[in-house]
C-alpha cells in the first residue's frame, strides 16, 4: 500500500484540523494606492486617457470590491489624474461603502437609468477620448458604452491590467503561500480517508469541510476527484466514481484566501502501482522538474513549456498535443484569478520576471487508461524560481 494512503476516517481527520495559525496579512490601502499609480504609469506609456475596470478580480485588485460580474454594470473609471470614479447601482450603496478599500467618487444609477451614460458623461467631463477597457469586461457593457459614446476610442486594457496583476508583491506572495500550504495539508488528510468503495463525492465533501475547518474562505474554490479511467480526462468525467484497488487517484483542488487562489494536484495509486503507472508517474515528475529548472528570469514563458515537452517527447510521447502525451499547456498564471496571464505555453513570449506566479502541471494522458498530473506552483524571484509547495517525491510516497 502506498505510504500515507488510508488508515484514517473523515471524522478522525476533521477532528484534528485546527484553523491555520500563520495567517498572512490582508492587502493594505497603501498597496492598493501603489497599484493605481502603477496603472497610471502604464496608461501614460500606452497613450490612455482613462481605464475602465469591471466587477471581478481586477476590481478587487484595485479597489477591494469583491463582487462578481452580473447584468448590472459595476465599474471603476480610473482617469489619468484625479480620484477614481466608481459607477454602481444606487441600491448597492451600503454594501459598496462597506467593501471599498480606497477613496473614490461615487456615481450611482437607478434601475431605470443607463450606467453607460454615466461612464460617457464622466469621460466627457475629464476630456478623455481614449478609453482602455478591462479585458475581462463583458461585450454587453462594452457595446453599450460604444453606443453611448460613438466618438470614444475604445482599446484593450490588457497591457495596463496585466502589467499590474502579473507581478505579485510580497504581500500577495504571502497570501498565495498560505492558500497553497493549506490546500496541501488538506490533500494529505484526504489521502488518509481513502478506502475501497469510497465515492468521489465523499472525498469532495471531505475536502470542502477540511478547507472550511482550516480557515479557507467558503471551502473548496473548485474540486476534481477522479479514480481509474476517469483520470485520463484532464477535467474528469461525469458521475460519482467508486474507488477500487489498483486505481489511479487524481485529486485537483483549491481554496481562496483574501481572494488569492491555490490549485494543487496530487496523483498516486490506491494499492500497488504497476510498472506502467510507475514509469509514467516518474516521467511526469521529470517533466515538472524540467519546467521548473527552465524558468529563468528573462527567458520566455514558452521556453518553460518546451522544456517539459522535450522530456516527454524524448520518452516517445507526443509530440505536441498528441496522445499519449501532454494535451494542454504546462502551466498558467495564478493570483486573484485561478487562471490568469501569463501562460506557460507555446506562443506566449512574455519574459519571466520577479513576482510572476505559475502552476507547473505537464500532465501525461494515456488514453482510456489513466492520467498523471502533478501540480505545484512557483513564483519568480530575482535569481530564479521558488516553489510554493514542494513537489510530490514518489508515487508510493506522494506526501513524503
Amino acid at each position: 500500500m502506498t505510504s500515507g494512503i488510508g488508515g484514517s476516517t473523515a471524522a478522525q481527520e476533521l477532528a484534528t484540523i485546527a484553523p491555520w495559525a500563520d495567517r498572512a496579512a490582508p492587502i493594505t490601502a497603501d498597496e492598493r494606492e501603489a497599484r493605481i499609480e502603477k496603472a497610471r504609469r502604464l496608461m501614460h506609456a500606452n497613450g490612455v486617457d482613462a481605464l475602465l475596470i469591471g466587477a471581478g478580480a481586477s476590481l478587487r485588485y484595485f479597489a477591494g470590491i469583491p463582487w462578481g460580474a452580473s447584468e448590472r454594470l459595476v465599474a471603476m473609471l480610473l482617469p489619468a489624474r484625479g480620484k477614481p470614479i466608481v459607477i454602481a447601482p444606487a441600491f448597492e450603496l451600503g454594501t459598496l461603502e462597506a467593501d471599498l478599500k480606497i477613496t473614490v467618487e461615487l456615481r450611482l444609477w437607478e434601475e431605470d437609468e443607463s450606467p453607460s451614460t454615466l461612464v460617457v458623461g464622466a469621460l466627457r467631463e475629464l476630456g478623455a477620448t481614449r478609453l482602455a477597457i478591462d479585458p475581462a469586461m463583458a461585450f454587453l457593457f462594452v457595446d453599450r458604452i460604444r453606443r453611448a459614446g460613438p466618438s470614444l476610442d475604445l482599446i484593450d486594457g490588457g497591457p495596463v491590467v496585466h502589467g499590474c496583476r502579473m507581478y505579485k508583491s510580497a504581500a500577495e506572495l504571502a497570501l498565495l503561500q498560505q492558500a497553497k500550504s493549506m490546500t496541501l495539508e488538506v490533500h494529505r488528510r484526504a489521502a488518509r480517508i481513502l478506502v475501497p468503495g469510497i465515492r468521489a463525492s465523499e472525498v469532495t465533501r471531505f475536502l470542502d469541510e477540511a478547507h472550511r475547518k482550516i480557515g479557507a474562505s467558503g471551502g473548496n474554490s473548485f474540486c476534481i476527484v477522479q479514480f481509474g479511467r476517469a483520470t485520463a480526462f484532464p477535467h474528469g468525467l461525469p458521475g460519482d466514481a467508486i474507488l477500487q484497488e489498483g486505481d489511479v487517484v487524481l485529486i485537483d483542488v483549491g481554496c481562496v484566501i483574501e481572494g488569492y487562489n491555490s490549485d494543487i494536484t496530487r496523483t498516486y495509486v490506491f494499492g500497488e502501482a504497476d510498472a506502467e503507472q510507475r514509469r509514467m508517474w516518474t516521467l511526469e515528475q521529470e517533466a515538472q522538474a524540467a519546467a521548473f529548472d527552465a524558468a529563468r528570469p528573462g527567458l520566455s514563458c514558452e521556453a518553460v513549456d518546451a522544456a517539459a515537452r522535450a522530456v516527454l517527447e524524448a520518452a516517445g510521447l507526443g509530440p505536441d498535443y498528441r496522445l499519449p502525451g501532454l494535451p494542454h499547456r504546462t502551466g498558467h498564471g495564478i493570483g486573484l484569478s485561478i487562471h490568469e496571464p501569463a501562460y506557460l505555453v507555446r506562443g506566449d513570449t512574455t519574459p519571466l520576471a520577479p513576482g510572476m506566479c505559475f502552476s507547473n502541471e505537464p500532465m501525461i494522458v494515456i488514453p482510456d487508461r489513466f492520467g498523471i498530473r502533478l501540480e505545484d506552483h512557483f513564483y519568480m524571484a530575482e535569481d530564479g524560481p521558488r516553489w510554493f509547495t514542494e513537489p510530490s517525491p514518489a508515487i508510493d510516497r506522494p506526501f513524503g
